[in-house]
């Protein structure tokens, strides 16, 4: 059974729980596996397929880098020591590292496509890199009307391989947690959605998953990572006959205040659960909780809003 820790819990323990839980090393080649398994029979099975050999290009690029750490160490201890993300998302897509992953990305998806998906690949290639760039840049700031939905997918894949790939090279014991609780340390990216942990160390403790680097970072459960309220929180999922109540793998913690919510994946219900797979393959309970008044804040660098 898992431990809840309410915020005023953390601040009065002796022991500060650990601040981060990195990804493994396999991180790709795992969620192409999650997403495989939750394709079978579901509404949106054939992008989630896709997806999942994105993610297994993805894991080729981890496992033999086109680049390495683009951030030199003196900059990496200025920016810890300051409290600024060493892989700062917003300068590093403007000088350009990632855009070598991208070509990579582009080389290693030989599976023959066709109709949309080829039409997209055909853009991509064919285009330049301050092309590319501006597309990145865009994407990494949310502005989606700026990049071709049907480009979102690989444009994201690319960016998300090569930020994970700096981030397991990173002395990362060392980051501070960021300006807001829905900041990546890292990256300064968004965060796409919680985990609450239930092995070790972690065990009952909820981490925020990165949508852009995979980084992890602990903040106290029952709390509203965008206000910080903890007033009349309220957990929704989509009604499933398997799951008894409140034993959910999958949860949105919505807040009333801010009129905005997380989903949270729970592994004491569900030890498979992957934050990007299980949030694509919930994509009915956002239209849920939008036609409620609920506003979702964190990307998932895999779909454009409005689009699949």
């Amino acid at each position: 059974m898992s431990t809840l820790l309410e915020p005023g819990q953390i601040e009065a323990s002796a022991v500060a729980p650990p601040f981060l839980h990195l990804p493994p090393a396999n991180l790709f080649e795992l969620r192409a596996a999650r997403l495989e398994q939750l394709a079978e029979g579901h509404a949106l099975g054939d992008y989630l397929h896709l997806v999942a050999q994105l993610c297994r290009v993805q894991q080729q690029l981890i496992d033999n880098p086109p680049g390495g750490l683009p951030v030199a160490e003196e900059r990496q201890r200025l920016c810890i020591s300051h409290g600024l993300p060493p892989l700062a998302a917003d300068s590093l897509v403007r000088e350009g590292p990632w855009l070598a992953w991208l070509q990579a990305l582009l080389d290693g998806l030989d599976a023959p496509v066709t109709g949309a998906l080829a039409e997209a690949l055909d853009s991509l290639r064919g285009s330049d890199d301050n092309q590319r760039k501006g597309w990145g840049i865009a994407l990494l700031g949310g502005q989606y009307d700026a990049v071709p939905a049907a480009l979102v997918p690989f444009l994201g894949a690319a960016l998300q391989a090569a930020w994970a790939s700096w981030l397991l090279v990173l002395p990362s014991q060392e980051l501070k947690p960021a300006g807001s609780l829905a900041q990546c340390p890292a990256c300064g990216s968004p965060a796409m959605a919680g985990v609450v942990r239930n092995r070790g160390k972690h065990n009952g403790l909820r981490y925020l998953a990165c949508s852009l680097c995979a980084c992890e970072w602990h903040v106290v459960r029952v709390k509203c990572v965008y206000c910080e309220s903890s007033k009349d929180l309220r957990y929704t999922n989509l009604e499933d006959d398997r799951h008894a109540p409140g034993k959910a793998p999958l949860r949105a913690e919505c807040c009333p205040g801010c009129q905005s919510y997380l989903k949270q994946n729970y592994l004491e219900n569900d030890a498979a659960a992957e934050p990007l797979a299980d949030d694509l393959a919930s994509l009915a309970l956002d239209i849920r909780l939008d036609e409620e008044g609920f506003h979702r804040l964190a990307p998932n660098l895999m779909l454009a809003p409005g689009g699949g």
